[in-house]
């Protein structure tokens, strides 16, 4: 015979302001969505700027491939703002109760606190990569000093990446002991 689900007690005033709370972040992600329509906005006008370029005058590889490195910051910079978005409202305001839609990122079935940061960590990464890249085609145009501050900040971002998933894996080892 089943056991009826108990229903969760009525929490206090103080709880329950402090659990309400957590929606005062809405507007935040809200804001969120609204920068990331400001990318779709660069981005567009960067690949027209793009266009015009290539049909106006004869341009460089090397000119093409910062224009296009341009394109893929701005869109690593969108897919940063899009998991910031889905997981942080997730994992801190409110279910999306997506199970089972088909457009369902595979990811956001086990997001937490801790996917999340090792995630956000990678795709900054990512991001610091392509700064980098343009920087170092472009090295002509930077001193020494620009171009050792710039690589010694993107192995910071490495280093820190691998000291969250790092610690993110110790204490999923620990969790995982703890329920055995």
């Amino acid at each position: 015979m089943e056991q009826p689900k108990s229903k969760p007690s009525a929490l206090r005033a103080m709880p329950r302001w402090i659990f309400m709370s957590r929606w005062l972040q809405a507007p935040l992600y809200i804001g969120l969505i609204v920068a990331q329509a400001v990318y779709v906005w660069q981005f567009w006008g960067e690949l027209i700027h793009l266009l015009q370029v290539i049909s106006v005058k004869d341009i460089s590889e090397t000119e093409i491939m910062l224009i296009v490195l341009g394109l893929i910051d701005v869109v690593m910079i969108s897919n940063l703002l899009v998991m910031v978005i889905v997981g942080g409202w997730e994992t801190f305001v409110s279910r999306l109760e997506l199970e089972g839609h088909p457009d369902q990122p595979e990811w956001l079935s086990h997001v937490n606190a801790g996917v999340l940061k090792v995630k956000l960590a990678t795709a900054i990464i990512g991001i610091s990569s392509i700064h980098l890249l343009k920087t170092f085609i472009n090295a002509s145009q930077y001193d020494e000093k620009t171009l050792m501050w710039q690589t010694i900040i993107h192995l910071t971002f490495v280093a820190s990446a691998m000291a969250i998933a790092y610690t993110e894996k110790l204490t999923h080892s620990t969790q995982s002991a703890k329920a055995h």
